[in-house]
């Protein structure tokens, strides 16, 4: 027999935590399931230092420990797992979460969007160490050092640009000599002094690991071969994210590249089920914003079970 739960948090980044927090203190007793990237996107990152309420910076594994650890203390259950498939067409809502089935009185989706990587064989090895996928977080670390951008789209260009805030020279590497981004965005980077452009040109590799920090890039032209060693002090990857959704796919509306839409902030177009953080948030991807939105999904959840209470 499946268990009847009253919210179940898909998603344990700053999003979750804080809905687990927010329903927990209600008394709601949250189930909340890990997902396959426990912590989201902080628990890659190092410092933060744009979280309020820490004026020395924080880690950012210790920083999502620690919400974990407020929402447990009012009672929010965790458990290891991921959402396989999900029946939103009536409530409780059956969920899958690995051989087991859970049905919820509302459910909140906080599972984030995912960093798309290269693949590189060491570019795994230096995450946290000057392979970035968010110039916001970590672009500050970099302040008077040369830095690489990837990619040939507006993500790519708004990274460069943010970057310029620090770095001496900013080059955008792309694989072919055409570029996605919209023509006011690339203009605005190739017009800028301190962005250089190489193009046709693929990562093949990130150095140094042994090191544990960046301090170069095997690259290779597509077009001649040619296969160069690029020194660098950090590679940013302006290739986008992919959002967590996929399991809700034809039952929840979603945008063109697989964000989840909301209206009125956190609310699907199924009553009872809320949306919050990255997964539906392609604009900020933010800790701070992603809370907020946690928060939100709690306390519409705990309106919405006491509306349908009566």
């Amino acid at each position: 027999m499946s268990e009847l739960r009253n919210v179940v948090i898909i998603g344990s980044g700053c999003a979750g935590h804080t809905a687990a927090l927010y329903t927990a203190r209600a008394n709601l007793k949250p189930l909340v399931i890990e997902g396959h990237e426990p912590g989201g996107q902080l628990s890659m990152t190092t410092l933060v230092e744009n979280f309020p309420g820490f004026p020395d910076g924080i880690m950012g594994p210790q920083l999502v420990d620690n919400m974990r650890k407020q929402a447990e203390r009012f009672g929010a259950e965790y458990r290891v797992g991921h959402l396989t498939s999900a029946d939103l067409s009536q409530r409780p809502f059956r969920l899958h979460i690995g051989q087991h089935q859970v049905q919820t009185q509302t459910l909140i989706i906080a599972s984030g969007a995912s960093a798309r990587w290269l693949g590189l064989p060491h570019e795994q090895q230096l995450i946290r160490h000057g392979v970035s996928s968010c110039a916001t977080c970590d672009g500050f670390f970099f302040s008077g050092k040369e830095i690489v951008v990837v990619g040939g789209g507006d993500s790519a260009m708004e990274e460069a640009l943010f970057l310029t805030r620090f770095a001496t020279k900013v080059t955008i590497i792309h694989r072919r000599d055409a570029f996605r981004a919209s023509k006011i965005m690339l203009e605005r980077a190739q017009k800028h002094e301190k962005i250089q452009f190489l193009t046709d040109t693929v990562v093949e590799d990130v150095y140094d690991h042994a090191k544990q920090e960046v301090t170069g890039l095997k690259l290779r032209n597509v077009k001649t071969g040619k296969v160069w060693d690029f020194p660098t002090s950090a590679l940013f990857l302006g290739i986008g994210h992919e959002p967590n959704a996929k399991m809700f796919a034809g039952q929840l509306d979603t945008d063109a590249d697989g964000y989840l839409k909301t209206h009125n902030h956190v609310l699907t177009r199924v009553h009872g089920v809320f949306a919050c953080g990255d997964v539906q948030d392609r604009r900020y991807r933010q800790a701070i914003t992603a809370a907020g939105t946690g928060c939100m999904a709690a306390i519409e959840a705990e309106k919405f079970l006491e509306e349908h209470s009566k």
